[in-house]
């Protein structure tokens, strides 16, 4: 495995120097956010900072230097309560909504979180509140990594599976009330010998899809969440 950034030593920045790592770091996910990774490139960076290429690189080597900033900048933007606020249910809730939200403002994060380890100090910093959250709720040892990882697991794919929706809604160039609409159009078109599937798409036929989508994800959350509460209760 290759150095992480965060175990580099960081070199010293030229006397001179004006630009900072958090205005680098600032301005790369204004773009991302904006134009997804495809936008992305050093050259067009340094550009938006009116900066040389040179200065850029002494604050971060590489692109994928970059991008390991960007992805704990992110998860230094999740809220994980102590449990002595809200308790452990309700924190991780709170815990789980926030990390869909972050998903759901840098869309183009499903595509980099899975390709290198996250250490850098906020992902240090949620994993160790998480897992106080978790052993809080009287999960013990190893089922305190468990249960935190079925939480996270559940919502990022959830989020993910949005992000991908939201994306495909986007190319059409459709509202997403529109999209939806056509959606349901052609699946009761093709439903007439599946009427269970056929009454499942008029049951949907009006909902607002961000609604749904919300929906969606607070019931499957609640589902595990409780699946959870009673493996403690059988103890």
């Amino acid at each position: 495995m290759k150095e992480s950034i965060w175990t580099r030593r960081r070199a010293a920045a030229p006397a001179r120097e004006t630009l900072s790592r958090e205005q680098i770091v600032k301005t790369a996910m204004e773009l991302l956010d904006t134009e997804g990774l495809a936008g992305l490139s050093m050259r067009k960076l340094a550009a938006k900072l009116d900066a040389g290429a040179t200065s850029l690189y002494w604050h971060v080597p590489t692109k994928d230097d970059l991008i390991d900033l960007l992805i704990d900048e992110i998860w230094g933007e999740i809220d994980v309560p102590g449990p002595e606020l809200a308790g452990w249910r309700n924190g991780a809730m709170l815990f789980g909504h926030s990390l869909r939200s972050a998903v759901l403002r840098h869309p183009w994060l499903p595509e980099v979180m899975y390709t290198r380890p996250s250490v850098g100090p906020n992902a240090m910093t949620l994993g160790s509140r998480g897992l106080v959250l978790f052993g809080a709720a009287g999960f013990t040892e190893r089922e305190i990594d468990l249960a935190m990882s079925a939480v996270m697991s559940y919502v990022l794919g959830t989020a993910n599976s949005e992000v991908a929706t939201r994306e495909m809604v986007r190319k059409s160039g459709q509202s997403l009330q529109e999209w939806a609409g056509d959606m349901l159009v052609q699946a009761e078109a093709v439903a007439t010998d599946h009427p269970e599937m056929r009454a499942s798409v008029r049951r949907r036929a009006h909902e607002d899809l961000n609604q749904s989508l919300t929906e969606h994800f607070v019931f499957g959350l609640e589902a595990l969440l409780d699946g959870l509460e009673s493996r403690i209760t059988k103890k």
